[in-house]
C-alpha cells in the first residue's frame, strides 16, 4: 500500500506543478502582449511627433508657393517647390496624416479654433466661413485644429450670444 500512497502523492505534486506551469505560461502571455503594445504605443508617439514637426514645414512651402503664385513667379524654382510640397503632403497621407476640411461646416471647437467670429446673417448653426491656418488629424486623433473665422448664427433679439468656445 505504501507504492499506492505515493502514486497518489506524486500525482498531486505533478497536478501542483502543472497548475503552477499553467499561471507560468499565462503570466507570461500577458507580459509579452502588454511590452508589444508599449512598444507600438511608443513608435505611434515617435511618429506622432515627427509629423508635428514637419507640419511646420508642409505650411512653409504652401506658403513660399502662395507667395510665388502672388507674385507672378514661374518655372522650375516654382514647380520643384510645388512637387517638394506634394511628396511631403503624399508621405505624410500614408503615414495617417488627414486635413480638417472646416470651411462651410458647422464650428466644432474639437477640430477647429476660433480666432475671430463674425455675426451671420443666415444660417442654422455657427458655421466656419473661412480658413486661417488648416488643421489637420493623424491616425484619429487631432494633431492641430485649425484656425478659423466663424460666422455666427443669428440670435433672436434679447437672447444672449453663446459664441462659440475658443
Amino acid at each position: 500500500m505504501p507504492s499506492e500512497e505515493l502514486l497518489i502523492q506524486e500525482r498531486r505534486r505533478s497536478d501542483e506543478l502543472l497548475t503552477r506551469l499553467k499561471y507560468l505560461q499565462a503570466d507570461f502571455e500577458n507580459y509579452r502582449k502588454r511590452t508589444d503594445k508599449e512598444l507600438r504605443d511608443r513608435e505611434e508617439s515617435a511618429l506622432r511627433g515627427l509629423v508635428e514637426n514637419l507640419l511646420g514645414a508642409l505650411d512653409e512651402l504652401e506658403l513660399a508657393i502662395d507667395h510665388a503664385r502672388k507674385a507672378g513667379q514661374k518655372g522650375e524654382l516654382l514647380d520643384g517647390l510645388e512637387m517638394v510640397h506634394k511628396h511631403l503632403a503624399s508621405s505624410l497621407g500614408t503615414a495617417g496624416l488627414s486635413r480638417i476640411d472646416c470651411v462651410g461646416k458647422p464650428f466644432d471647437p474639437l477640430l477647429h479654433e476660433a480666432v475671430e467670429k463674425v455675426q451671420g446673417k443666415s444660417g442654422e448653426a455657427d458655421v466656419v466661413s473661412e480658413e486661417i491656418r488648416p488643421g489637420y488629424v493623424f491616425r484619429g486623433r487631432v494633431v492641430r485644429p485649425s484656425m478659423v473665422k466663424v460666422e455666427l448664427a443669428p440670435r433672436a433679439r434679447g437672447e444672449q450670444e453663446a459664441a462659440p468656445s475658443e
